[in-house]
């Protein structure tokens, strides 16, 4: 059976967890293709990422030729996915710090919807092994992020979504130019502001077991700059401008 949803996975030198989270991702019952998107890791995890896909035919490997950040990444495998025929389409971090597990609810959720958020902070803080520096510093961003833009999400930095095809297909992904967070920030503001549907889920967030984090303090700037940025672009308005028909 074609599978009608795709999940991508950025990858950057995650060799480490790809073999349990790809394990993981085939184990659920839903039908959908796993996309791995590498960055031509240094550790090999491009070349164990096409030994997965020539064992099974729902896994593909798109390689490219740089680290360019994980916006970059993300927009290249949304050109892929738009360019066949899935109608729900999955970001998810590459650390298993997203359960795969959640991707039911998140399909069940996006039935009437046109964006699905994974949030860490829906119902209560459900983040696992973090720091309390790094917890404070993530909702501080949260809540900067709803002051400054208006956005009502708790958790408008997360990293695990799911789009409809047709949400996907009202943004140009040549005009996102954020990566890190602020591309998190920048992707839902482009879908609230049109005044689309946009639900959270609870999820429980688990820091990496393996590998190192991709947090900087450059992502952390492009996140405080990026939300200026987007309450411009909506002419100083702190709402949806206008409310459109949900796309089909």
């Amino acid at each position: 059976m074609s599978a009608e949803t795709l999940v991508i996975v950025p990858t950057y030198n995650e060799r480490g967890n790809l073999p349990a989270l790809v394990e993981r991702v085939l184990a659920l019952s839903a039908p959908l293709d796993l996309l791995i998107v590498d960055d031509n890791s240094p550790d090999g995890t491009g070349q164990l990422a096409d030994s997965f896909a020539s064992k099974h035919a729902h896994i593909h490997v798109l390689h490219r030729q740089e680290k360019s950040g994980l916006g970059r990444a993300y927009c290249a495998g949304f050109a892929w996915a738009l360019e066949r025929d899935y109608q729900f389409i999955f970001e998810m971090d590459g650390d298993l710090s997203h359960n795969p597990d959640d991707i039911p609810v998140f399909l069940k959720v996006v039935q009437d919807a046109d964006l699905v958020l994974g949030s860490r902070y829906c119902n209560g803080i459900r983040v696992i092994n973090w720091p309390l520096r790094r917890l404070m510093l993530s909702l501080c961003a949260a809540k900067y992020v709803q002051i400054i833009t208006g956005m009502p999400f708790t958790d408008p930095t997360g990293g695990f979504k799911c789009f409809r095809r047709a949400t996907l297909q009202t943004i140009d992904l040549q005009t996102v130019d954020s990566n890190g967070y602020s591309f998190q920030i920048e992707m839902t503001h482009k879908v609230w502001r049109q005044g689309l549907r946009i639900a959270e889920v609870p999820i429980i967030f688990t820091d990496r077991f393996h590998g190192t984090s991709k947090m900087s303090p450059k992502i952390v700037r492009e996140a405080l700059h990026i939300t200026w940025r987007l309450l411009y672009q909506n002419r100083l308005h702190r709402s949806p401008q206008r409310n459109r028909v949900p796309p089909a």
